[in-house]
């Protein structure tokens, strides 16, 4: 059987060939299938009540707030708007009213009147035709129109047509609110609910504005009377009072289109009646324990609360994280997975195995598919694609199958390399949401590897690849500022790219005391052994200065394609002994044996990938109390300064050596520099950080179809 979102891709295709009759009967032909289905979580999912923490109240103590909305999809139903208006003004109710913009000619006079009289006008698309939010070109094509309308209409709140919406898509928009989620609603073609009867905030990106999210939450009138229908409203008081009980937000949306104010509903209409017995249970019922308010005077109301309250998804999240790489030596994946599994998301990470591990293991709540074996020794360009390709084809082979089994909600793709994130395919098709985690920047970082330059053939087709991996995602994530400028420039819309450092896990780096005490001075790198990286640099000037300080020594911690390479230059500059070289170590073990060093060094190369590669060694060598000599490449002066770093001149050896003496012979020196470091690397937290992640996952997962 088709997979739900494709079904209703083709559905809303052919919608307009399909005579109104037979969409009602396909209607309900699909409805009363998912009501069975669904009974443990409509109308009512009883995960959906508990308030956020520290959550206000409403205003005057009032026990729940009442919010009636109404979406006017056509001519008619703008035709009956004042007939509403004039319902709810009698029983002493204000609403706000949706028009879509451009599908009909929306009365200046009418909006003026609804105002007037205190209810509010918000903007509902442009045409309804289910195309909006298709892809994020046409997306950005109707964005300034909506926006032109918004601030011509003097209005701040938006509802998606068909409740079809990427949430993260919409801080395009010059809104104060949206209200194009529910709290569950299986009828809906994106039928993913937000899991709750209150309001929530959508934090910006990279600090930007936000805005509020204020999803419905009672069953919407045309599901209820013309799809379902239900002859009276008792599904709506049994919501209604749930609501209540637990002081929330009983918004509804209705539509004058359906609402027949004759005697003799259409084929598409239910009596208005239903909707008037509705406000007249409110009023008998709850009469001065509700606020009926506006949407935009509840979100004025919650937003100042509610702007930094966490929001945890409705159900556990589905994550899946393929990386081309050793899960255990990642600090990156690996804050990513564990911050998911910790909060109860279900996260399978697809990566490399080391000679002698086991295919599968569980870490910190994160299931480990090692599905391949590597050697960190490729020699040439062909070996390293070939990998490459192997692990590609292996992870969208294993990724597909698991997918099927159980459906991912996001897949994680973490690059090297960019085009790992077609491996996505299929789940990308069924429904899941991708992000791309640019970990290294592909054209530059391959550069940098084999020694070729930036122009030529292959690295404009590199280019082209970032691009379409780029499109093909629904996110991309790059790891640091001057190469989202390169992104932008080249690749990425800049709404659809976001900055997310390698901010350490201060849970392994923190300061410490250390453990050794054998009198030696330790200069310490641990990381990939690259040709970019400069320790061919670092060993020769720690040369120059081995004579004058015999108790130092130059540990290095890792493996790469220049490790035989540095041995051998260790052994020809006779230092043997005391340049040595340790395997790679999982994060928690190179955290105990990073704080035991007196020194961190960085001794990159200012190339074209080097001079932009941000290095989460210096921030890890700086939250352990370990001061750290850094080459002055572009993204570290970008970062840092010489009040809490000492910078040598990139590739400049001698001065290398000049600032090793420096710091390993002045002790008051070295413990200066780590104390001002100190005080500013507490900014760059993880745990400070990691709502950014969050708030990025929860706004693409949240209208998962």
């Amino acid at each position: 059987m088709l997979p739900q979102s494709i079904i209703n891709r083709i559905y809303y295709n052919v919608r307009p060939l399909i005579p109104r009759k037979y969409q009602i009967a396909l209607r309900r032909i699909v409805a009363s299938r998912k009501l069975l289905s669904s009974k443990g979580v409509w109308p009512i999912d009883p995960a959906s009540g508990a308030p956020p923490d520290g959550w206000p109240g409403w205003p005057d103590d009032k026990r729940f707030a009442l919010v009636l909305t109404h979406d006017v999809e056509t001519w008619c139903g703008h035709a009956k708007c004042l007939d509403l208006v004039a319902l709810e003004r009698a029983l002493g109710f204000k609403s706000a009213f949706n028009f879509v913009a451009e599908r009909y000619t929306v009365s200046p006079k009418l909006r003026e009147c609804l105002v007037a009289n205190g209810f509010e006008v918000g903007v509902h698309g442009l045409y309804h035709d289910g195309k909006k939010f298709k892809s994020r070109r046409i997306f950005n094509e109707r964005a300034p129109r909506i926006n032109k309308y918004l601030k011509e209409w003097n209005a701040v709140g938006f509802r998606a047509p068909a409740m079809q919406c990427r949430l993260e898509w919409l801080h395009d928009l010059d809104i104060k609110y949206d209200c194009s989620t529910f709290d569950t609603d299986p009828f809906e073609p994106q039928a993913t609910g937000v899991g709750t009867i209150f309001p929530f905030f959508v934090n910006g990106k990279q600090g930007g504005k936000g805005y509020m999210e204020l999803p419905y939450t009672l069953p919407q009138d045309f599901t209820l009377f013309v799809i379902l229908k239900q002859e009276n409203i008792d599904i709506w008081k049994r919501k209604l009072d749930w609501i209540a009980e637990r002081g929330g937000m009983a918004m509804i949306l209705t539509h004058p289109d359906y609402m027949d104010f004759g005697n003799k509903p259409g084929l598409d209409e239910y009596p208005a009646t239903q909707y008037r017995d509705l406000l007249e249970y409110v009023n008998e019922k709850y009469k001065g324990q509700f606020w009926n308010a506006l949407p935009v005077e509840v979100a004025d109301h919650c937003e100042k609360t509610c702007k930094n309250q966490a929001r945890k998804p409705a159900r556990p999240l589905r994550v899946c994280m393929p990386v081309y790489s050793f899960y255990e030596a990642d600090n990156r994946v690996i804050r990513y997975a564990e911050t998911l599994a910790k909060r109860g998301d279900h996260v399978d990470v697809i990566s490399l195995r080391k000679s002698g591990q086991p295919h599968y293991g569980v870490i910190n709540g994160v299931r480990v598919f090692r599905i391949q074996e590597r050697v960190k020794n490729e020699k040439g360009k062909l070996e390293y694609l070939v990998r490459l390709i192997r692990f590609f084809s292996r992870s969208g082979w294993f990724l597909t199958s698991r997918h099927l089994k159980a459906p991912y909600d996001l897949i994680h793709v973490h690059s090297v390399p960019d085009f790992e994130v077609f491996a996505a395919l299929v789940p990308k098709l069924t429904g899941s949401r991708v992000i791309l985690d640019i970990h290294d920047i592909v054209p530059e970082f391959y550069a940098s590897k084999f020694n070729s330059g930036s122009r030529g053939v292959l690295f404009e087709l590199l280019v082209a690849l970032e691009k379409l991996s780029a499109w093909f995602s629904d996110h991309v994530i790059i790891s640091n500022h001057l190469w989202r400028q390169t992104l932008i420039g080249r690749s990425v819309p800049e709404g659809k790219c976001s900055v997310i450092l390698n901010y350490p896990d201060s849970e392994l780096f923190r300061k410490r005391q250390r453990s050794r005490t054998d009198g030696k001075k330790i200069v310490m790198y641990p990381g990939s052994l690259n040709y970019h990286q400069g320790l061919d640099i670092a060993i020769r000037a720690f040369s120059k200065i081995s004579g004058e300080l015999p108790e130092a020594e130059l540990h290095i911690y890792g493996d790469g394609g220049e490790r035989d390479n540095l041995m051998k230059l260790a052994t020809q500059l006779a230092l043997d002994g005391r340049v040595r070289f340790f395997k790679e170590l999982p994060i928690h073990e190179i955290a105990n044996a990073m704080v035991n060093a007196d020194l961190g060094i960085v001794p990159k190369r200012s190339n074209s990938f080097g001079n932009e590669a941000f290095s989460t060694k210096i921030l890890e060598f700086m939250t352990l109390g370990v001061p750290v000599l850094v080459s002055s490449t572009r993204i570290d002066q970008y970062y840092f300064n010489n009040d809490i770093v000492q910078f040598f001149k990139a590739q400049d050896e001698d001065d290398l050596a000049d600032k090793l003496l420096l710091l390993l012979k002045n002790e008051p020196v070295r413990k200066a520099l780590s104390a001002r470091a100190l005080g500013v690397v507490r900014d760059f937290s993880w745990d400070l950080k990691k709502t950014i992640y969050l708030d990025l996952v929860d706004s693409l997962t949240v209208s998962v179809e």
